[in-house]
């Protein structure tokens, strides 16, 4: 396996592939292509036998520097189970953590019991929303009117890549 930075030209076969990796759910608008060419720094790709498995799009706060955030993660159905997010995350904290930052922030939806599991593994807390659901805190319409949100974060400040081994 190969984990290396997003280029443009991984686009299409990211966009291709995204609806198909979330079990048919429309979700190609949430990731336009400017977030893969503006944030090739921060974003990266896996591949295993030049097939791609697994990415991070993420970036830097611009206005918030030490806040870094991830906007989208995508790990291939065929090799989930196999710490593909894991590695992933973890590449993604240390390039972040070499730019200075502290934190990492993200968002899922409330029913996603999947994207909610793995970021508490993955020693993200929950902040606390308006409502709470099954015990989950929601932040009503934070991305829009109906598109309630668990918002994360994780501090970088204990975090180190010495903990993780590929």
């Amino acid at each position: 396996m190969n984990i290396r930075n997003i280029k443009d030209e991984d686009f299409l076969r990211i966009s291709t592939n995204l609806n198909t990796w979330w079990g048919g759910r429309d979700m190609v608008d949430m990731l336009p292509r400017l977030f893969i060419h503006h944030f090739k720094n921060t974003s990266f790709i896996i591949e295993d036998n030049g097939e791609t498995i697994g990415f991070v799009i993420g970036f830097v706060s611009p206005f918030i520097p030490e806040q870094a955030y991830i906007h989208f993660v995508g790990v291939n159905p065929n090799t989930r189970k196999k710490n593909i997010g894991k590695m992933l995350y973890e590449h993604f904290f240390q390039a972040v953590k070499e730019k200075g930052c502290s934190e990492v922030s993200c968002v899922t939806s409330p029913v996603n019991a999947t994207s909610i599991n793995f970021h508490t593994r993955m020693g993200f807390t929950m902040k606390d929303g308006d409502m709470v659901i099954d015990g989950i805190p929601i932040h009503q319409n934070y991305d829009g009117i109906g598109q309630d949100r668990v918002v994360f974060v994780k501090s970088l400040e204990s975090w180190s890549d010495t903990h993780f081994k590929y």
